[in-house]
Parts: structure tokens; C-alpha cells; sequence
């Protein structure tokens, strides 16, 4: 067998056997060195693991991680409920709406799907299950809808991607992943509504409806923070690892003194909970830079990415086959470890066919989305189910039922690209 050959089969088995796969990719990038190059390449083990995180813009993302810790300490999405029940008001389907709505909104602070999950789930399930909302479809609806932060800016899915493909601008990745967001959350409404109606979840008699005025002056800090977010990317007034700054220090503000449900010891814990996570992400990024240059110094992607061309000349079959794919890796791994795996390849394969690369950058993104609340593994639902005290296989019908929705959503931004790019377009960005 090839070293190429050797290097993919030590990772699928080291993933099989259960290794993480921070230790999986570097692992195997190991056994392509020894097998095909040489053991004293070895050497460039402590280089590649340096050279994968020594970039700027990758120390966004355990800012934008701190950030959502600090907002669903904070208070912000009991607020953003409380908001979003006020202006919806009751009705069948009204607690779904909001569930939704302020996934979406809590999405654009956190930029993390299992964040933004744990944080509605636990102020969102008691009162969807007191309203008669069966347990498995609440932990589905909400796990559904906080993928959508893998969309909606700040993303640190987006983020890695604006760094594995050259010459992408972030700030047109972000702008482009908004509208996508907005219709993947729009369509998981439909079935939604339908559902409560149809069953009589919610009966409009039995929910009281909080005050608009004071729910809105409480929920007005955090609809700021996407606004602060993306208005100062549009005027330039800072870039956007800057911005995941200014994200902590407006949640710190509004923790402490605004809210006042954060406490400098909460927030010494929150830094330490926020460096864990990131630390878990780091490992990822910077194994998975021995298994890049050992497939980069093998050839190895350039063999996989010229067998995926020679699957067909249709450009638009081998994007559905190619989506295909990244759906299935979204139900197993996260979206930290699909991009540093899969980029090196389908990079060539989306210059070969002239695909735009911050349209096919959403596109990826939305698959993952779905990934993320579709067994098996669906990160976000082990989140939500945790909370909800139900088992996994009990919300399967469920998320095949929002899988068939955001899926019509994904179909539209293939069919109609201007759906992602036409914000970016309009800003001015390079796209």
C-alpha cells in the first residue's frame, strides 16, 4: 500500500476505535511521515503543531466562546424570552416561535451551536413543557434552531474557514452567512407551527402575555451586542478578531452592571470554562497540521481532490454529492474537525469548477447545521437532551422532521446563490 493509503486508513481506525480526533489526525499524519517520507521528518512535528495556531485571527475564537458563556450567565436569554413571549403573545406555537427566535439572536453573540443550545434550552424547556410541548420535540426543535449560529455572525466555523481557504474575507463570510441563518430558522417555523397546531400544543388561555415595555428595556442590552457586533465590522471601526474583544467587554458590562447576575468570581469561572473549551479547539487545529502537511508533502489531497473531479464532469451532481458527504461527516464529527479535514481537498475541486468560495463556504456550513441536530452523534441534541431528561432516540422522527426543513432551506441557497451573496455585495466586500 501507498503512504497515502497507509495515513487514511491509521485515521479511519484510530476514529473507529474511539480515539478523539484531535489524537487521530495527528496520529496518522505521524504514520504518512514514517511511511513515506522519513522518520527524522518527525522533527517537524513541534513546527507543524505551532505554525497550525500561530494565526491572528484564530485568537477570535476563544474570545467569541467567552463571550457566549458571559451572556448566558449573564441573564440575556431568559430576557430575550421574556421579549420574544411579549411581542409574540400567546397563541398555538407561540413558545416554539420564541424558542426559535431567540436561538437565532443568541447565535449572533455566541457563534457556537451547543452553546447557544444549553443556554435557551434550559429557560426555554420548562415552559414549553408545562405548556403541553412534548419533551423530545422541544430538545429537537431548540437543538435544530441553535445550529443556525454556525451561520449567523460572529462564527467560529466561519472563522476557521476564512483561515483554511486563502484569500476568503471573513467579513464577507459573515455578511454572506446572515440571510442563509435567517431562512434555516425561518423554515424550521413551519413545521413548528404546523405541529403545535395541529396537536393543540399551547392553549392561548392558560399563557399570560409579560408587559412589552418593561420586557423590551430588559432585553435592550442584548439586542445590542449583535448590532455592536456587526455595525462595527461595517464601519471599519474594528476587524473582526477586534470585535470578539469588544464582545467580552460589552458582556462584562452588561453582566456586571447592567444586569447584575454576573459576579467578578462567575466571571473568573467563566474564563476558566471558556479556556477549556478553547483549549479542546486548539488541540484540533493544531494536530490536525501534521496530518495537512503530511497529506501536503504526500500528495495525498491532490490524489483525493483528483478522484472527486473524475467522479463526473457535472459540475452540479458532484456538488450534491459533495454536500451529501459533509452531511454525513456533520452527523459525526464537529465542524472544527470537517473543515480542517475536508478543505485541503475540495479546495481544488471548487477552484476546478469555478464554485464561489464564500457561497460554497455557506453552503458547507449549512450541512454541517443540519449534522448537528441528525443522529447519531448530533452535538447539539446530546446538549438539549441532557437538559430535557430524554433520550436521544426518542427525538429521532422529530429531527428528521426539521432535517426535510432546513434541507428545502439549503436547496434554495444552492439554486438561488444571491440569497448568501448579495449582502456581502452590497457592503463592498471581496467576494
Amino acid at each position: 500500500m501507498t503512504p497515502d493509503v497507509w495515513m487514511l486508513i491509521a485515521f479511519l481506525v484510530l476514529l473507529i476505535a474511539g480515539v478523539p480526533v484531535a489524537f487521530s489526525l495527528g496520529l496518522s499524519g505521524a504514520v504518512g511521515i514514517v511511511t513515506g517520507l522519513s522518520p527524522a521528518m518527525l522533527a517537524t512535528l513541534g513546527t507543524n503543531t505551532y505554525n497550525s495556531v500561530a494565526k491572528y485571527p484564530l485568537i477570535a475564537i476563544p474570545l467569541f466562546i467567552l463571550t457566549g458563556l458571559i451572556f448566558e450567565r449573564a441573564g440575556v436569554a431568559a430576557r430575550l424570552v421574556r421579549f420574544a413571549q411579549a411581542l409574540i403573545g400567546p397563541r398555538h406555537g407561540g413558545l416554539a416561535v420564541v424558542a426559535v427566535v431567540v436561538c437565532m439572536i443568541m447565535g449572533g453573540m455566541s457563534g457556537s451551536g451547543p452553546a447557544d443550545a444549553a443556554a435557551v434550552a434550559m429557560v426555554m424547556l420548562p415552559s414549553m413543557t408545562r405548556a403541553g410541548y412534548p419533551r423530545p420535540f422541544s430538545a429537537t426543535l431548540i437543538a435544530s434552531s441553535a445550529s443556525t449560529a454556525i451561520l449567523i455572525p460572529p462564527s467560529v466555523a466561519l472563522i476557521l474557514y476564512s483561515i483554511v481557504v486563502p484569500g476568503v474575507d471573513l467579513r464577507a463570510l459573515f455578511a454572506a452567512g446572515l440571510f442563509p441563518g435567517v431562512l434555516a430558522g425561518a423554515s424550521l417555523l413551519i413545521p413548528a407551527l404546523w405541529l403545535s397546531r395541529r396537536f393543540g400544543w399551547e392553549d392561548p388561555a392558560e399563557m399570560e402575555r409579560p408587559p412589552i415595555g418593561k420586557s423590551f428595556r430588559e432585553a435592550l442590552p442584548a439586542l445590542f451586542a449583535p448590532v455592536i457586533i456587526l455595525g462595527g465590522l461595517r464601519s471599519g471601526l474594528f476587524t473582526p478578531t477586534e470585535a470578539a474583544v469588544v464582545a467580552v467587554a460589552y458582556g462584562i458590562l452588561v453582566g456586571l452592571v447592567l444586569t447584575r447576575e454576573l459576579s467578578l468570581k462567575d466571571l473568573w469561572g467563566l474564563m476558566g470554562e471558556a479556556a477549556v473549551v478553547s483549549g479542546v479547539v486548539m488541540l484540533i487545529i493544531a494536530l490536525a497540521g501534521i496530518f495537512a502537511w503530511s497529506g501536503t508533502m504526500l500528495g495525498t489531497f491532490r490524489h483525493l481532490a483528483e478522484w472527486v473531479i473524475g467522479l463526473s464532469d457535472n459540475g452540479t451532481l458532484l456538488l450534491l454529492l459533495i454536500m451529501l458527504a459533509v452531511l454525513a461527516a456533520g452527523m459525526l464529527l464537529d465542524a472544527i474537525s470537517i473543515y480542517l479535514i475536508m478543505m485541503p481537498i475540495l479546495i481544488p475541486v471548487m477552484q476546478h469548477f469555478g464554485w464561489n468560495p464564500v457561497w460554497f463556504g455557506i453552503l458547507l456550513a449549512m450541512n454541517i447545521a443540519i449534522g448537528q441536530f441528525t443522529p447519531p452523534v448530533a452535538v447539539n441534541l446530546m446538549v438539549t437532551t441532557e437538559v430535557a431528561k430524554v433520550r436521544l432516540e426518542q427525538t429521532v422522527g422529530w429531527a428528521m422532521v426539521f432535517v426535510a426543513a432546513m434541507a428545502s432551506a439549503l436547496a434554495l441557497v444552492v439554486i438561488f446563490p444571491e440569497i448568501a451573496l448579495w449582502l456581502p455585495r452590497v457592503l463592498g466586500y471581496n467576494v
